[in-house]
């Protein structure tokens, strides 16, 4: 059993990793709780493990020809390698979706994660890839919800306005997941992605996406809408700064304060006081008409 594992604070080193847990994880009876435990994995083990519970041969020559390489590739990256021979080893066969549905709903996030990436896999269009996407991003584990939005990221890159299109009602769902995920999606830089450039060069074609959240009352998602005009003020700073003045001057909100400051961060740093003057302005005529 254990069950008495899953509400565990995580280690602040590998090397303080009870032997319990880290059985527990390679076994993928458990989710992991931070980064050391996930740097920790031994991911051979686990991916021979979880074949064998979703019913894949944990022997096959596909998957043993990427375990015996994964040392040669960064973490994240050997995760991606994984996802992908088990994709493969279930191309021609029929109960595909079954083996599908095992990962997506297994105990260990990691499993969860894989099956995330199948969908960067598939040849599906975009709409129908955001279908497959969102049991992911709402998912409670913060590492599947990263990965969901990275496996359809190229997609975004390829078609800017459709998806913008799509994820408008992304950005008002009630799960501030999904919510989140719509954000973080679109966002111009992001972190280790590849990046937007024609939301670099024109950000206003994603503002149908993080408008709606500019008074959101999810700290997670302030601080990714604040992520994503930052990303965009290293393009485009004017604009910013002109969305952040008028975000002020439209909501009073605290939600929204805490967006614009955020948002205007680099700005500030790169001593464009004349584009931050712009936004303090406004918030200085909300607070005195408050």
């Amino acid at each position: 059993m254990v069950q008495h594992l899953l509400g565990r604070r995580g280690a602040a080193r590998i090397a303080l990793i009870p032997p319990e847990v880290l059985e527990a994880l390679n076994e993928g009876l458990v989710p992991t709780v931070n980064l050391n435990e996930f740097l920790a994995l031994d991911v051979a083990r686990l991916a021979r493990n979880v074949a064998l519970q979703v019913g894949i041969d944990a022997g096959h020559e596909r998957l043993a020809d990427t375990l015996a390489m994964l040392d040669a590739f960064r973490p994240v990256k050997r995760h991606e390698h994984v996802a992908r021979a088990l994709y493969d080893i279930t191309g021609e066969r029929s109960d595909r979706d079954r083996v599908a549905h095992a990962m997506a709903t297994h105990p260990s996030d990691i499993a969860r994660s894989w099956a995330a990436q199948w969908v960067m896999f598939s040849s599906l269009p975009l709409a129908k890839k955001l279908d497959a996407v969102r049991r992911f991003a709402a998912d409670p584990h913060f590492g599947v919800r990263e990965v969901a939005w990275m496996a359809v990221r190229d997609e975004v890159s390829g078609a800017v306005d459709e998806a913008v299109r799509l994820l408008e009602r992304w950005a008002v769902d009630r799960d501030e997941n999904i919510r989140r995920f719509a954000s973080e999606l679109t966002r111009p830089r992001g972190v280790w992605c590849a990046q937007v450039e024609a939301l670099k060069a024109a950000p206003w074609r994603g503002l149908p996406v993080i408008e709606p959240l500019k008074a959101d009352g999810s700290r997670y998602v302030q601080n990714s809408v604040a992520n994503w005009l930052n990303d965009a003020s290293k393009t485009q700073p004017q604009w910013v700064a002109d969305v952040c003045a008028r975000w002020t001057r439209e909501s009073s909100a605290a939600a929204t304060a805490y967006i614009v400051r955020r948002s205007m961060r680099s700005i500030r740093r790169r001593g464009r006081t004349d584009f931050a003057e712009d936004a303090e302005k406004s918030e200085d005529v909300c607070a005195s008409s408050a």
